[in-house]
């Protein structure tokens, strides 16, 4: 009953200058990401409200750009949701059922040697499973997948907070989107309200 968000929020995708030219100036949309680690299931990436994170990430880049978006949640599968690790624990019996049934190893969580890149087969598994559940069964289909990561090194010695903790947007359902725009420079001469 409470699954639908009711505001719309800002996200940035951190990408290339050609993604966002494309998309800004040429009007195309942005691509589903359907990587088997992706940490929040299939869907295009956004960070909420947090410009700098998806510039960050997008300095991999030999031209780094970021593109804002307004985005409705829609039916979202909100993991800061405490009902919704009940969800998640029933994906992932399903998921290993699937895989016994079918002599199928259960996918893993991993990180790549030699790098902080962390993959989260096993997590992404889980939420596409949700997601096969739904439609196979007829029930309503998540629009949007919200999740919390700690990711980094610790804010300030002993702390339990992270230097790159950020919240994460999957976008299942692109009419989620409902516009692009280019992000701006506050005024220096003025406050941010």
């Amino acid at each position: 009953m409470y699954s639908k968000l009711p505001n719309l929020v800002f996200g940035f995708h951190g990408c290339t200058k050609e993604t966002h030219d494309k998309v800004l100036h040429y009007h195309e949309h942005l691509n589903r990401s359907t990587n088997i680690y992706d940490w929040l299931g299939n869907g295009i990436y956004f960070w909420q409200n947090d410009y700098g994170r998806a510039l960050e990430w997008a300095s991999r880049y030999e031209e780094p750009a970021v593109i804002g978006a307004v985005i409705d949640l829609g039916y979202c599968l909100n993991l800061t949701d405490y009902k919704n690790n009940l969800l998640l624990k029933k994906g992932y019996e399903l998921l290993k059922a699937d895989c016994e049934l079918n002599n199928l190893e259960l996918p893993k969580n991993h990180c790549r040697k030699n790098e902080d890149v962390f993959l989260r087969d096993l997590d992404c598994a889980v939420i596409q499973k949700i997601h096969s559940f739904n439609k196979e069964n007829n029930l309503a289909e998540f629009d949007s997948v919200l999740g919390i990561f700690s990711e980094g090194d610790s804010a300030f010695p002993g702390s339990s907070f992270k230097e790159k903790t950020h919240i994460q947007m999957c976008i299942v359902n692109p009419n989620c989107i409902k516009a692009y725009f280019e992000p701006m420079e506050a005024f220096k001469e003025f406050c941010i309200p």
